[in-house]
């Protein structure tokens, strides 16, 4: 019985540690800035699509399937995909962010008020920042040779957000014209 409640008492704590870590990411991002206008055009989801065949389960069946390929060399290769999924996850959280802050100096400069897309900002965020915890969880499980990972809920909110960017610009640089 005390061992249950102790597991109780532990899991309260790590998910209370996650959600203020959670909370914390979404106030407040650490994002270089400016997104420049040539940084904004460049910008695209597809370069974030080798992440989907990165870590695909069929590619790793094939390749332990192969002859001469030990269980030992097919981990430090599912191993050595999960470093660079991870550094792909990075660069996607840092582009996300600049999109959003970009967006948020946007509405702070902006002749009208636009609470909705102030509510799909935040919205947005939420989705991506839970995303990224369900996908980094995923991904552990993954290096160990369980599951898969995908990254379409990373994907869908910072593709929002890069189009409500790119609706933003030219009228903001109209107005400053």
């Amino acid at each position: 019985m005390n061992l249950l409640v102790a597991a109780s008492i532990l899991a309260c704590i790590v998910a209370g540690a996650g959600l203020v870590t959670l909370v914390r990411r979404i106030a407040s991002p650490m994002v270089d800035l400016p997104a420049t206008p040539d940084w904004i055009g460049e910008l695209s989801v597809d370069r974030y699509r080798p992440m989907l065949r990165m870590i695909d389960a069929d590619e790793f069946r094939f390749l332990s399937a192969q002859p001469g390929v030990t269980p030992k060399e097919a981990g430090e290769m599912r191993r050595q995909r999960c470093q660079i999924f991870r550094g792909y996850l990075r660069s996607l959280s840092t582009d996300f962010n600049r999109v959003c802050a970009a967006i948020k100096i946007l509405m702070l400069h902006a002749n009208t008020d636009r609470p909705d897309l102030a509510q799909a900002l935040l919205r947005s965020q939420f989705t991506f920042a839970l995303g990224m915890a369900l996908v980094h969880a995923r991904l552990t499980l993954f290096s160990l040779g369980i599951g898969t990972v995908s990254i379409s809920s990373l994907l869908q909110p910072l593709q929002n957000m890069q189009l409500e960017l790119r609706t933003l610009m030219p009228a903001t640089m109209a107005a400053a014209a």
